[in-house]
């Protein structure tokens, strides 16, 4: 991280995985942005595709980053990473990125649906059980939740629109804050 405070790189970072998401919405793409940050600079960057005609449940913003940081010879410690997304990491998301090595994931919105970062990890094999991530939710949830708002309530939109998660997004408030805001927690046996 740089001199300046870790909420202030968390915000920074963050806008970059919301112009990530907005390109997605605006390409009629369900708006999840992810970047991932090494050494203080953005070193992969993604965005949710495939949501659209043929729907394609692998290319989540949070995979189609890691697949280009991997892709792109990254030479940096994994465990050092962190990701930044727009929503919280689904089960599939989060369990690949541990097992790559990752180990701080920072997101906006909570995905009350589907979000995995809940997951209690001592209760799993030995893969995970001893895992220690650090998770930081609720970081400018507020233009996230926007987003999200925006897609589940376009005529357009197809994908989840009658699901738990578009149901509580629509519901939620200006300014509510929801249960994951500006949260932070570590997985602890």
């Amino acid at each position: 991280m740089s001199g300046r405070s870790e909420d202030e790189d968390h915000r920074t970072f963050m806008k970059l995985a919301l112009a990530e998401a907005e390109a997605a919405l605006e390409a009629g793409e369900f708006p999840v942005g992810c970047v991932i940050v090494g050494a203080g600079k953005v070193v992969a960057s993604g965005q949710r595709s495939n949501t659209s005609g043929v729907i394609n449940e692998l290319d989540h913003a949070e995979m189609v980053a890691l697949r280009r940081l991997l892709a792109g010879g990254f030479s940096g410690a994994m465990g050092e990473v962190t990701v930044y997304a727009t929503m919280e990491p689904c089960l599939m998301c989060y369990a690949t990125l541990l097992v790559n090595g990752v180990r701080r994931f920072v997101y906006a919105y909570e995905d009350a649906m589907g979000g995995g970062t809940s997951l209690p990890l001592e209760k799993l094999p030995p893969l995970y059980r001893d895992l220690r991530p650090l998770v930081v939710g609720g970081i400018l949830r507020e233009p996230s939740l926007a987003l999200f708002k925006r897609f589940f309530s376009s005529p357009s939109c197809h994908y989840l629109s009658d699901t738990f998660l578009a149901r509580y997004t629509l519901a939620q408030g200006e300014g509510e804050g929801g249960p994951a805001a500006t949260t932070a927690r570590s997985h602890t046996p």
